[in-house]
């Protein structure tokens, strides 16, 4: 049972990264527009913000990586609508394969493709001057945490791909994700803001995560915000993953 659920897993997830290679706005969105922002903040703006000794690249990247999920995410519930809408869901289930196989292709697409724009806009941050001097196992920390927030936030893209009624509604969800971690620490230092919205900043799940990341990109202790930022992936990998399978039980009963 589980041989065949891996396997139909691996030919299902190959299903879904062929479409992704072969659809170049989805490289345009979830590579470029990052790398974009990146440099508009750090060419523009950054001369403008005071990040102490750490240069502005360096500090605004965890942010940038957060973007890139965030924005790559909203494309696996554009799949998953589009898959839902053209009926190859009662396809598959008329097949012998198993039926978790068809979201978890999704999922490891996901992965995949994320992993991929995170490595492009680290290697741009890497030609405009972000230099770290974090160590083998600080580096493992960094993907750690990149990769369960992106399972996180797929499995909460899952949810509108399988529920809303509309393409626009499917991918729109992400929207909000893109522009939280503007109002965190993630582009200018918090204790700069106005008091209610630094309140808000300093308790959303962005600003522990970037500050954990940067922390381990600068070699400093992490203390305990990686907890709290483990613990916010973790709630919203559980929560979503609960919702997710819900919904999806719903569809193919």
């Amino acid at each position: 049972m589980a041989t065949n659920f891996l396997g139909d897993t691996a030919v299902l997830t190959g299903r879904t990264m062929r479409h992704v290679t072969r659809s170049f706005d989805t490289i345009i969105t979830t590579a470029v527009t990052p790398i974009a922002i990146m440099v508009m903040f750090v060419y523009v703006f950054g001369g403008a913000i005071d990040t102490g000794s750490v240069k502005y690249v360096s500090y605004m990247l965890p942010g940038v990586l957060l973007i890139t999920i965030a924005s790559g995410i909203s494309y696996t519930a554009f799949r998953l609508f589009t898959d839902l809408k053209s009926g190859i869901f009662e396809r598959f289930q008329s097949m012998p394969i198993a039926r978790s196989g068809v979201l978890w292709g999704h999922v490891l697409t996901s992965l995949v493709a994320n992993a991929i724009s995170l490595v492009l806009v680290i290697g741009v941050a890497l030609l405009i001057g972000f230099r770290s001097s974090a160590d083998l196992l600080a580096w493992l920390g960094v993907a750690g945490i990149l990769l369960l927030f992106t399972l996180a936030l797929t499995w909460l893209a899952v949810i509108p791909g399988l529920t809303a009624s509309s393409i626009e509604g499917a991918s729109a969800f992400s929207y909000p994700l893109i522009f939280l971690p503007f109002i965190s620490s993630a582009f200018v230092p918090t204790q700069t803001m106005p008091g209610p919205v630094r309140a808000f900043a300093e308790h959303q799940p962005v600003t522990s995560i970037v500050d954990t990341i940067r922390n381990l990109f600068t070699g400093q202790p992490v203390g305990n915000g990686v907890w709290t930022a483990l613990a916010w992936c973790v709630g919203i990998l559980v929560v979503a993953y609960a919702f997710a399978v819900s919904a999806y039980r719903r569809k193919i009963s």
